[in-house]
């Protein structure tokens, strides 16, 4: 890999991850049509990490407070008067159950998973599927529920469905989050909160591939582009999306999602 691939897997990594468009999906189809490889678990490792970096930027206030309220509230005396009480302490607790679905799939499912990920044919499917669903949070009733454990495991159900490439993790779980009655921004911040462990996760899980399997280090100047590129434009995509659904217009994604999908069962 050199530094230009280095850079455009970067960029769409960063750009991908947090727009409702499927970084993983974008991947596939990026390194069909340009024979590209990021087959090098230590810069995946590199560019995940940098889009973790955007999430800690942008919510490092929010981030901080939960992981204190988390563990303070758990070891504490009253745990219930602690649930009910402290704002970051529901949260971190409705974050770890929306967490439970993809992980128990990410596990049972490994193998499975891996096998279909470079399908560019599923790709196209499931693009079209995720458009279908961001057009449908325009029929969505905004009703400012308050987060809870019920809707808060409706989001953790969709994510665990975004496991498959081509299907937006931010696209469904803020989209189950707007159906489930709660307010557009809340559903943005719980989603984005939601994605520091999944992207800490499949972080670990591709470190441990590193140390496992020993595979080749790239230069550190082409690990250090990708991260630095992922980075900036996860930060910005993220600011730019939450701009998008504060405004109500989360469902413009769908003729995007719909169009690539399209054009991907056709012409790839």
């Amino acid at each position: 890999m050199n530094a230009i691939e280095s850079l455009i897997l970067g960029v769409f990594q960063g750009f991908s991850e947090f727009l409702p468009i499927s970084s993983s999906g974008h991947l596939v189809i990026l390194q069909r049509l340009f024979n590209l490889t990021s087959d090098n678990i230590v810069f995946e490792v590199s560019v995940h990490f940098g889009t973790l970096l955007s999430v800690v930027a942008v919510y490092y206030s929010d981030l901080w407070k939960m992981i204190a309220s988390f563990f303070s509230g758990l070891f504490s005396q009253n745990i219930r008067s602690n649930f009910r009480n402290n704002e970051y302490f529901r949260l971190a607790v409705f974050v770890v159950i929306a967490t439970i679905p993809a992980g128990l799939v990410g596990v049972l499912f490994k193998d499975f998973i891996e096998g279909i990920f470079h399908s560019v044919r599923l790709v196209g499917v499931t693009l079209i599927v995720t458009g279908v669903l961001l057009f449908l949070t325009r029929f969505a009733k905004i009703q400012n529920r308050k987060l809870g454990g019920w809707n808060s495991l409706l989001i953790g159900l969709f994510q665990a469905f975004a496991i498959l490439p081509g299907i937006s993790r931010s696209g469904s779980t803020i989209s189950a989050g707007l159906f489930s009655g709660i307010s557009r921004m809340e559903a943005a911040r719980f989603s984005f909160l939601l994605s520091v462990p999944a992207v800490l996760g499949a972080t670990i899980l591709e470190g441990k591939d590193v140390l496992a399997v020993g595979v080749a280090v790239l230069d550190w100047k082409i690990l250090l582009i990708g991260l630095i590129s992922s980075f900036i434009v996860g930060y910005l995509s993220l600011k730019f999306l939450l701009k998008i659904v504060q405004s109500g217009k989360f469902s413009w994604f769908a003729p995007y999602c719909l169009t690539v999908g399209l054009l991907t069962l056709l012409f790839l």
